[in-house]
């Protein structure tokens, strides 16, 4: 899973059929670190594949609880970088992909895209996919997927707002979304998420000061006030 290049950052393909491993764990790590230190306008990802679909697939090596929860901070890293990152999904996608698609801010999916939970001996796998799944769905939308591992096609996805858009060449179609996001880099960005993310369980009350303190941000910019 090396970590090659589009025209302003880094990019990483990942395979969505092999199981969490510190090699894996690294390779996003690294991902992050070079998007950080190079000044990069963005991260990418081009992720598909999924575990075995079969409860009774054998497995080669499974993760131990260690092993989970260095991959789900790492991921929470990079779903919190300072800076856009993008991906491209196609075909069966679960697992590690489905971990790191449901973090971009900009996604692009081929048409032939399945989301689907990762299956173990006893159900679905309970990640943080299925955490990110119900919050960015709902609770009615995303509970077959969490409860039985009913998959969600391309066109479901888009409907309900889990990709962005469908391309039938989602590489091409990639590269036109980094460049439409390169000024977006830095702290407001990261500010903006972040109250993306509030919004779904704070209160107004609550929510208010962070908004009026962003706001205050945004004003002083634009009047060219820095401190």
């Amino acid at each position: 899973m090396p970590v090659n290049a589009l025209v302003g950052g880094p990019v990483l393909r990942v395979d969505g059929s092999r199981e969490i491993s510190a090699e894996l764990t690294r390779a996003v790590a690294d991902l992050c670190d070079e998007a950080e230190s190079t000044g990069a306008d963005f991260a990418a990802l081009y992720v598909s594949g999924a575990p075995p679909g079969d409860p009774g697939d054998a497995v080669a090596k499974r993760p131990d609880v260690a092993a989970v929860t260095k991959w789900e901070r790492t991921v929470r890293r990079f779903e919190r970088l300072r800076l856009p990152t993008l991906a491209a999904a196609s075909g069966e996608c679960g697992g590690v992909a489905l971990d790191l698609l449901l973090t971009a801010d900009v996604r692009v999916a081929a048409p032939d895209l399945r989301l689907r939970l990762a299956f173990q001996e006893h159900g679905t796998w309970p990640g943080m996919a299925a955490f990110r799944l119900v919050q960015q769905l709902g609770l009615g939308p995303a509970r077959r997927m969490v409860l039985f591992g009913r998959p969600l096609t391309a066109r479901e996805a888009l409907d309900r707002g889990l990709v962005d858009q469908l391309s039938t060449d989602p590489r091409r179609t990639l590269v036109a979304a980094a460049r439409l996001v390169r000024r977006m880099s830095g702290p407001e960005l990261a500010i903006r998420r972040q109250l993306a993310f509030d919004a779904q369980w704070m209160s107004f009350e609550d929510a208010l000061g962070p908004h009026l303190a962003a706001c205050d941000r945004a004003l002083r910019a634009a009047n060219g006030v820095t401190a």
